[in-house]
């Protein structure tokens, strides 16, 4: 029921996968207002057998605080989709709802998978000239210490194992610069860990800004604020060139022919330059998978989000995570009070 669009695109996503991908062996339970939702089956025509309706009228608004939707959240269709998930009714949630929400209602229901780890991180699947980087994380944990920096490691090396099927993916720190001197005090400790610690991880080292379009490694660490910033840029910087192409390409007569012959092609390029047309991005970290779909996402989008809900869901990743995780236990002494909450998660 969440996003700009709810089951008008929900429903159609479904239909988008099921076309894509085949739908083999997948079922969908749909949480939410009953009467719009068999108005948008009707209408997309999907298999009765592959879809189970459980009605609620109570959601979780698109502008409501993380707080007010744990408080008042209970029966509402994104509570009871993340609860299907903990009574193994479900083997992951889709939503295109509240962030925030998300993921409150998320690490409260399903609990989180490292006991240092203060809230799940957010994965991008980043467009590169190799295919695409996993960046995290890109806007939930606004300060990292060094500790979740290589637990986002881990987390991201399983995703890019499971999602895209690279054996042993390469992990890259992002930094300054490469050198080993620089970096804070957290991106220097992370390194020496992941450097000498006790883990299967094929660990490049540290990668900068540019590594990240290049493709260098297949997995970008940073901590949400920098990710954050690096995301928006991003898309910023695509809706740029894409205007300026516009601009460019409809001046005049001659150009406006050249742009009709050439359409196809940019609108592929666009999609390549821009990471938010790569819809879907997995809460990493807690004990259950929560793919959180774009709001403004279209069915194609959508329809994204629930293959790589599947990928994870089908994959081993959460026993590969929790095997790393537990030799992480024992590079750090968790006896110590957990450090004070890093702040609400980015938008």
């Amino acid at each position: 029921m969440g996003g700009d669009h709810g089951p008008s695109v929900v429903v159609p996503g479904i239909r988008s996968y099921v076309r894509t991908h085949g739908g083999e062996g997948v079922r969908f339970l749909l949480h939410g207002d009953e009467t719009q939702i068999r108005a948008e089956l009707a209408r997309c025509d999907l298999p009765t057998e592959m879809v189970d309706i459980r009605h609620t009228d109570k959601v979780v608004a698109m502008d409501e605080k993380p707080a007010q939707a744990m408080r008042r959240g209970k029966g509402s269709s994104l509570w009871n989709a993340v609860e299907a998930v903990k009574t193994g009714e479900a083997g992951g949630v889709v939503s295109a709802g509240n962030t925030g929400a998300l993921m409150a209602i998320s690490k409260l229901i399903l609990r989180m998978s490292a006991p240092g780890l203060e809230r799940p991180a957010i994965v991008a699947s980043w467009p590169t000239f190799r295919g695409h980087t996993a960046v995290l994380d890109v806007g939930a944990n606004i300060g990292s210490d060094a500790e979740q920096l290589v637990e986002f490691a881990i987390m991201g090396e399983a995703f890019q194992s499971a999602v895209r099927g690279i054996a042993r993916p390469t992990i890259g720190l992002l930094n300054v610069g490469s050198e080993d001197m620089k970096g804070n005090e957290q991106v220097k400790e992370a390194h020496a860990i992941l450097r000498d610690g006790p883990f299967d991880l094929n660990y490049h080292g540290f990668v900068e800004g540019d590594d990240i379009a290049k493709g260098t490694v297949d997995v970008v660490v940073t901590d949400g604020f920098t990710g954050n910033i690096a995301l928006k840029t991003a898309e910023g910087t695509a809706r740029y060139i894409s205007a300026l192409l516009r601009e460019a390409l409809t001046s005049n007569l001659q150009s406006k022919l050249g742009a009709a012959i050439a359409m196809p092609a940019l609108k592929k390029m666009r999609e390549k330059i821009d990471p938010s047309t790569i819809n879907g991005g997995p809460l990493l970290g807690l004990n259950g998978i929560v793919v959180k779909s774009h709001g403004g996402a279209d069915a194609k989008g959508f329809g994204n989000a629930i293959r790589i809900a599947v990928d994870l869901a089908r994959s081993d990743y959460m026993t590969k995570v929790g095997a790393n995780l537990g030799k992480l236990d024992a590079v750090f002494d968790h006896s110590s009070p957990p450090a004070a909450p890093a702040g609400e998660p980015l938008q």
